[in-house]
């Protein structure tokens, strides 16, 4: 499974920017589909997961302004994300799951205040 992370930029608090990866390989073999991020200094956290059929989970920090949606063929995932806080400012990485664990590259978001 190969992934490509897109979107990333610079918005200013309270903006609103989309994420997008674009997953090819074995797309089938999928079970999870996740996005984590890391700000400086810090470590890699947990921001949205979307699993085969099952809940979608967020973190807390991000609940109720980050959506996560995916393609039904597993092909893309995005995730939206709204009401942009300086402390969203991170590195944020696609992540797939299927025996083994994927990466992307990662996406660099910045948020001024």
């Amino acid at each position: 499974v190969q992934l490509q992370a897109s979107g990333g930029g610079l918005v200013q608090a309270g903006g609103s920017l989309r994420l997008s990866c674009a997953a090819s390989g074995s797309l089938f073999s999928i079970n999870r589909m996740s996005w984590y991020r890391q700000a400086p200094g810090k470590q890699r956290e947990f921001v949205a997961s979307v699993p085969n059929g099952g809940t979608i989970e967020y973190a807390n920090s991000v609940k109720g302004r980050f959506t996560i949606s995916r393609e039904n063929d597993k092909s893309a995932l995005n995730l939206q994300m709204n009401s942009l806080k300086p402390e969203d400012t991170a590195v944020y990485y696609c992540h797939a799951m299927t025996s083994r664990i994927y990466w992307g590259q990662g996406t660099l978001v910045t948020v001024s205040s």
